[in-house]
């Protein structure tokens, strides 16, 4: 699993790293918002080593579509889900290192990101890229919570994407939840970086509870944290992606292996509604998939985590 191998030394090259200060990249939203939304996960990046099939893995499955940088120095490419922006890929083998650190990077949108670096650090978190300005989108750091997981702090120049209460599309970010391994230390830590109201959840079955945490800002669910579900698995952030239903699920899943993907682990039900599976595309990085059917909300689809 791809996912494990995480070489925390080399995370200081991630996410433009070794141009973000010479360059400027786009924002994340297409509207200027001039709002903030401390807490809320507004981007994700992809590393990866194999950005040729990774493009055609991710097109046929989800009909994603990459569109470089129209400067070529620039290392970076932007993924659009239709006409929506959803993301971002970095060609790893352009990187200064030669090992495979291909991986999905979550965004965390701060106010106040010196603020934010100087708590991470005295909480005991580590900064690999101090705040470092990528002109038209703003100003990131890439870092890792005290528990190891590695993030990327981002303050955006002109606001983030709204809480609109539109549903994502299929092959569109649906959730984003931190596997700790201990729930309430982290539930502590964030809290510091983003004004959380923390909701204490049982899930799972009565056989197998999970001990989950929902960080809600302006009352709306955000993110979650769980107990690691795997031994050996650094602490990490995990990204699901929206399926609408079990079928579509069964007929992705299908297609994984062709596309030079591994189903990491396969279509499971859960106790209260809604099917996961996780898949790592060709690049090894991990990434989940949930279905969410149209009246479903963000909160009985948190109810179905691993």
């Amino acid at each position: 699993m791809n996912l494990m191998r995480l070489n925390l030394t080399l995370v200081a090259v991630l996410v433009l790293g070794a141009c973000a200060a010479q360059f400027s990249v786009p924002p994340i939203s297409q509207i200027a918002t001039e709002e903030h939304f401390p807490g809320k996960i507004v981007w994700h990046d992809l590393l990866t080593d194999t950005p040729v099939k990774t493009r055609t893995f991710y097109g046929e499955l989800f009909g994603w579509e990459f569109r470089p940088i129209s400067n070529a120095s620039i290392n970076y490419t932007m993924i659009y889900q239709g006409e929506r922006m959803i993301g971002g890929m970095v060609d790893q083998n352009r990187l200064p290192n030669k090992k495979d650190i291909s991986q999905w990077v979550v965004g965390l949108s701060v106010s106040d990101i010196e603020r934010a670096t100087q708590l991470l650090s005295e909480g005991g978190g580590t900064v690999f890229t101090p705040p470092t300005s990528l002109g038209d989108r703003g100003t990131i750091a890439v870092v890792a919570d005290p528990q190891g997981a590695i993030l990327a702090l981002l303050q955006t120049r002109d606001g983030d994407p709204a809480d609109t209460g539109d549903k994502p599309a299929q092959g569109e970010f649906l959730w984003d939840e931190l596997w700790a391994a201990d729930v309430n230390s982290a539930a502590k830590f964030y809290s510091q970086l983003a004004p959380y109201a923390v909701e204490e959840e049982s899930l799972g079955s009565e056989e197998s509870p999970v001990d989950y945490r929902i960080m809600r800002t302006l009352d709306k669910p955000r993110v979650g944290i769980r107990t690691n579900p795997v031994e050996g698995l650094m602490p990490m952030w995990v990204s699901y992606l929206r399926v609408s239903d079990a079928a579509s699920l069964d007929s992705i899943l299908e297609r994984v292996e062709s596309l030079g993907g591994r189903i990491l682990v396969p279509a499971t039900p859960r106790p209260r509604g809604g099917v996961v599976a996780v898949i790592a595309g060709p690049s090894g990085a991990g990434i989940a998939l949930q279905t969410w059917a149209e009246n479903d909300t963000l909160d009985n689809v948190m109810e179905s985590r691993l």
